[in-house]
């Protein structure tokens, strides 16, 4: 059976939700229900399915934000 790797596209700038959604913080990276962003969600739900670590596509100026949030979701499972 083929290996399946989840691909994740988290580009754009979230413009339609402004003034909430910025340019350096779009909204796949806001905590708008509850305590975990978009992509955070994302990743829990994928979690049970994927089969590799999902590769996430995001811009070049939100990869630190994109590992921050990876790595508090780490931290928050293994607490």
């Amino acid at each position: 059976m083929a290996t399946i790797t989840p691909v994740l596209l988290c580009g754009g700038v979230g413009s339609r939700l402004w003034p909430v959604s910025r340019q350096e913080r779009p909204r796949q990276y806001l905590n708008l229900i509850g305590e975990t962003s978009m992509l955070q969600q994302t990743l829990t739900r994928i979690e049970s399915l994927a089969q590799t670590s999902p590769i996430i596509v995001c811009n070049e100026e939100h990869r630190f934000l994109v590992a921050e949030q990876v790595r508090q979701l780490v931290l928050n499972e293994q607490s």
